[in-house]
């Protein structure tokens, strides 16, 4: 019956490419959705069936069996960088996703074979990655959905929608700071000597991401900085670094003397700039 099926859809796909370049609707709609985690790029692209008040699971999605994940072609998944799913490595690339339903549990399949319809044509031997999840009850879903949830700088939870059902895994980066500080240091070995860019780039992402292991680093590229020329910028983040190794004592002095330079330069740093420093210094003077 599958092999039927699948004719069926191919004589269709041919008939309409033979015979002009109408773009009929399709009764399940493709979408896709793309998400940035830390350095990596991750896309789905899928076509969503509705429920249209049919028993899905067990029925029009049959349990223990491999399914396409969406509808007509086989949903894409596509990472930028290499990931781990669930904890299981995922290589860079793009690949078919498929699932086997079960009742109380589901497998997600990563299979090399990108470009197929369906699941018809799904070859095992072609699996990148096999992963078991657990479904967990969602609040009704009429079309089904991919959304991207619980984001952090380093992992996302994906989560297939439909019915009454949700399917979840996670991606992870790895050791982004492990990658990105290294090419940060490049930057500041190669930078111009007149450039403080590179030096306050790095600091910045140090306090943004709070790698405390790199915070000693932080201070003396900032302190090379303001010894090129003090800035309410590098000044501020100092301080912020300082306060964050609970020497605030040093980072108000050194926060206030950031808002005097803001204010003297040329042009005068932003109001709205200005303010939030005050305020900071504020809150910290309070904690005291």
């Amino acid at each position: 019956m599958r092999n039927v099926i699948f004719l069926v859809a191919v004589v269709l796909l041919s008939t309409l490419v033979s015979f002009g370049q109408v773009a009929a609707p399709r009764p399940s709609q493709k979408q896709t959705i793309t998400q940035t985690v830390g350095d990596a790029t991750v896309s789905i692209v899928y076509h969503r069936p509705n429920v249209n008040g049919r028993k899905v699971w067990g029925g029009l999605v049959p349990y223990d069996k491999v399914w396409r994940s969406g509808a007509n072609e086989a949903t894409v998944f596509e990472v930028s960088r290499d990931v781990m799913i669930d904890g299981k490595p995922l290589p860079a690339g793009k690949y078919s996703l498929h699932t086997i339903p079960g009742q109380t549990g589901w497998v997600v399949i990563f299979n090399k074979k990108s470009d197929q319809w369906g699941s018809f044509t799904y070859d095992e031997k072609l699996d990148a990655l096999r992963v078991p999840v657990k479904p967990v009850p969602f609040p009704f879903r009429e079309s089904l959905a991919y959304d991207f949830e619980t984001i952090t700088p380093t992992s996302s939870r994906v989560v297939l929608q439909w019915d009454k059902l949700g399917v979840p895994f996670t991606v992870d980066i790895g050791d982004i700071h492990g990658r990105v500080l290294p090419q940060m240091r490049e930057a500041i070995t190669a930078r111009k000597p007149e450039d403080p860019r590179p030096l306050n780039q790095a600091a910045s992402y140090v306090m943004t991401f709070k790698v405390k292991d790199s915070y000693s680093d932080a201070l003396g590229w900032l302190d090379t900085s303001i010894g090129m020329k003090e800035t309410m910028g590098n000044l501020s983040l100092k301080a912020r670094l300082l306060n964050e190794q609970g020497k605030t004592a040093e980072a108000i002095v050194l926060a206030e003397k950031a808002v005097t330079v803001g204010r003297a330069s040329t042009p005068p740093a932003s109001a709205d700039a200005l303010n939030q420093l005050a305020e900071t210094i504020a809150e910290w003077k309070a904690k005291k």
